[in-house]
């Protein structure tokens, strides 16, 4: 695998991890992610030029897809690329017999809540804080969508 560095306009506690806790995994990590029935990885590309990712997971014991690790390049951001990514994981929930698609969203990050919610999703108020960061609190937000 190629090594990679990107400067990002959000604050590392905008991510749910961390660029070096992601540089742990092996190739092999990274191949059975992307290889696993539950989970789905979704990339935006303009080209041959990465703008954007997002990933729905089914955790352990879980009764829903969680919306994880979405991503918009900051040059590209405004231009329905979210939408579109969100609008994949939606389906792809979906069409494997899934009712319900939940995320975090940070304290502060009004752009993606307002993603989120134009997508249907909805506050719950359960709040609890970042993994990566737990100075920064999150709350979900959880569409239907059977």
């Amino acid at each position: 695998m190629r090594s990679a560095s990107r400067r990002s306009r959000r604050p590392p506690e905008a991510f749910g991890s961390l660029l070096r806790r992601e540089q742990r995994f092996t190739e092999a990590d990274w191949r059975g992610r992307l290889s696993s029935s539950d989970r789905v990885t979704v990339v935006a590309r303009l080209g041959v030029e990465t703008v954007g990712c997002a990933g729905g997971v089914v955790p352990d014991g879980a009764d829903a897809v969680l919306l994880i690790a979405m991503w918009i390049s900051p040059g590209h951001r405004g231009r329905g690329i979210g939408d579109a990514l969100v609008t994949e994981v939606v389906d792809w929930a979906r069409e494997n017999g899934w009712s319900r698609v939940e995320l975090r969203v940070a304290d502060g990050n009004e752009a993606a809540r307002r993603l989120f919610v134009r997508n249907g999703f909805e506050p719950t108020g359960q709040r609890e804080p970042l993994p990566s960061n737990p100075t920064v609190d999150t709350e979900m937000l959880v569409r239907k969508v059977s």
